[in-house]
C-alpha cells in the first residue's frame, strides 16, 4: 500500500503554481478475538460500529473516503498488523442506542503487514514518542500523523 504523503504537491506547469492538499491517517484497534484482521480480509470491507468515547467518535466524523488506515491487534497481540482505507464516511451508528449520538465509518481491508509492528517496538523508538497509542492507550480510534504512519509501513516490510 503506497501511502501519500500528509501534503500531496501538486503543480500547475502552465502557471508555475503550487498547491497543498491534506489526507490524514488513521489506526482502528480490536481485540483479534472479537474481529481478527484474517476475518476482516475475508470480508473485505466492515462498518466500524459500537465505538462508545467521545474522542474516538470525534475522530471518526473527521474520517475522509480513501483515508489509509493501521489495523492494529489489541490485548494479547499487541501490534499493528495490516492496513485498510476509509470507503465510506461517518454516518449513525446502527448499533447506537436509541437517542444516542454515535457515529460508524465502513473500513475496506487492504492487506496484511508482512511483519507485524508490536507495540513495544513503537515505545522504544523515539520517533513514534508522540504517537496517541502511546499516550492514549484506551482510545479505539486515532489519528496518526502520516511521517509516523509511513514509518510503521516501513517497519512491517
Amino acid at each position: 500500500m503506497e501511502i501519500p504523503p500528509f501534503f500531496h504537491l501538486l503543480s500547475s506547469i502552465s502557471y508555475g503554481v503550487w498547491y497543498f492538499i491534506s489526507m490524514s491517517c488513521w489506526l482502528v484497534k480490536q481485540e483479534p478475538s472479537t474481529y481478527p484482521f484474517s476475518l476482516f480480509l475475508k470480508e473485505k470491507k466492515v462498518v466500524w460500529d459500537g465505538v462508545r468515547n467521545y474522542q474516538a467518535r470525534n475522530f471518526l466524523r473527521q474520517m475522509a473516503k480513501g483515508d489509509p488506515v493501521l489495523y492494529y491487534h489489541s490485548i494479547d497481540e499487541r501490534a499493528v498488523v495490516g492496513t485498510a482505507r476509509v470507503s465510506r464516511t461517518a454516518f449513525p451508528d446502527p448499533t447506537s442506542p436509541r437517542g444516542e449520538d454515535w457515529t460508524s465509518v465502513e473500513l475496506s481491508a487492504d492487506r496484511p503487514l508482512k511483519t507485524p509492528v508490536p507495540l513495544d517496538q513503537l515505545k522504544s523508538d523515539a520517533v513514534f514518542r508522540d504517537l496517541l497509542l502511546l499516550r492514549q492507550s484506551r482510545l479505539s480510534v486515532m489519528p496518526v500523523p502520516p511521517k509516523m504512519f509511513q514509518a510503521i509501513l516501513k517497519l512491517g516490510r
